[in-house]
């Protein structure tokens, strides 16, 4: 197991790498977030973990071929603990994943020092980030809305991509007629901000901050909210091995199988679903929304354990449309105590660079694995 140190902010160019099963993205920042380069080159998910690290360090040599970063952020598949750098947990996504030494294993193909986390955790890294500028008054404007929230990387035709935070909705604690803005003052003090994500796609991942403190928990399991209880999902098997848990009726692949068997028919994704919703196929409509649900449910239950600033949805599920946007947020809403009452569910302010920016933030607030170390 690697030795690891913390890292400050070294304003100094890094690179981060988004680990998916299916892709591998890479991107280069300067040392004032600027992307200076991208790759993107497929996942050998089949051919083992070895090939997979392999895999990881061509793309970082392809994106920065001069060695001009001086650490790597990696977001990755799977249950990962950032401070002993291993894969503590994993589907089969990715042959042989759970127990790879992640973070010595990068470092000593790259010669450069690694710090690494969970995708979901890394990329809602920047939404806190975000959220943390907006307590303080130093986020700059949200940008133009797209179909995933605003889009935050400033191109010019001068310079490169810049990654910039946006700031966040003012949600429940804008200033107004009802008094003061609540956002900047209690215990937790300015600059902080608590945030729960979630990403529902082809999992149910997420993240949870508490007064501007990512939680990581005991082997890194922190934030994996597609495996708690859900009574929509009772009785049915989850790929953890328990049962009824939020992921098995909630995420793209369980709403698909809930629809097969309420229809009594196979179908062959979920847009197909989406699309027979939208022709008022009864149970479609049914299959999305208790999964939309379910998935509020959860989050309403847990925004009144953690009393958040802010709440958001992000992954693949949620653009399918309003019909799971608004299934989630009526069972969010009929969740909330008092006190939060006007909170609400938001879209991610970041777009496609969240996990590799997200990724590269890692390097100055999570341990470093450096080559070489004994394990």
């Amino acid at each position: 197991m690697s030795s690891a140190t913390s890292s400050g902010g070294t304003g100094a160019p890094v690179i981060g790498l988004d680990l998916g099963g299916t892709k591998i993205a890479a991107a280069l920042f300067g040392a004032d977030g600027a992307v200076l380069a991208r790759h993107t080159r497929p996942t050998p998910a089949l051919e083992g973990a070895t090939a997979v690290l392999d895999a990881l360090a061509g793309a970082a040599a392809t994106v920065d071929p001069g060695r001009l970063a001086t650490a790597i952020g990696i977001a990755a598949a799977g249950v990962v603990d950032p401070r002993t750098g291993v894969v503590t947990s994993a589907t089969d996504s990715i042959r042989g994943w759970a127990g790879t030494v992640l973070g010595a294993g990068l470092a000593d193909r790259t010669g450069s020092p690694v710090a690494c986390d969970n995708d979901v955790r890394a990329t809602a890294g920047p939404e806190l980030a975000a959220l943390r500028a907006h307590r303080t008054g130093r986020g700059p404007s949200s940008g133009a809305a797209g179909p995933d929230g605003p889009d935050h990387r400033e191109a010019g035709a001068d310079g490169p991509d810049r990654m910039e935070p946006a700031r966040p909705k003012a949600g429940r604690g804008s200033s107004g007629a009802d008094g003061p803005d609540r956002v900047t003052s209690g215990p937790d003090g300015p600059g902080r901000g608590s945030l729960l994500f979630v990403a529902v796609g082809t999992g149910v991942g997420g993240a949870i901050a508490v007064d501007g403190r990512m939680l990581h928990g005991a082997a890194g399991i922190a934030g994996h909210l597609g495996h708690l209880p859900s009574p929509e999902a009772a009785g049915l098997p989850c790929t953890c091995g328990a049962t009824g848990h939020l992921e098995v009726i909630a995420s793209g692949p369980g709403i698909v199988a809930h629809y097969e068997r309420l229809a009594g028919s196979p179908v062959d994704r979920l847009e197909t679903v989406a699309a027979r919703a939208a022709r008022g196929d009864a149970a479609a409509v049914r299959a999305i929304t208790v999964g939309a649900a379910a998935t509020g449910h959860v989050l309403g239950g847990l925004a009144n354990a953690l009393g958040p600033d802010r709440v958001v949805v992000g992954g693949g599920v949620p653009r399918i449309g309003p019909l799971y946007g608004d299934a989630l947020a009526t069972a969010f809403a009929a969740e909330l105590m008092p006190p939060l009452r006007g909170l609400t569910p938001e879209a991610p302010l970041f777009g496609a660079d969240a996990a590799v920016l997200g990724a590269a933030a890692l390097t100055t607030t999570l341990p470093l694995h450096h080559p070489g170390a004994v394990r």
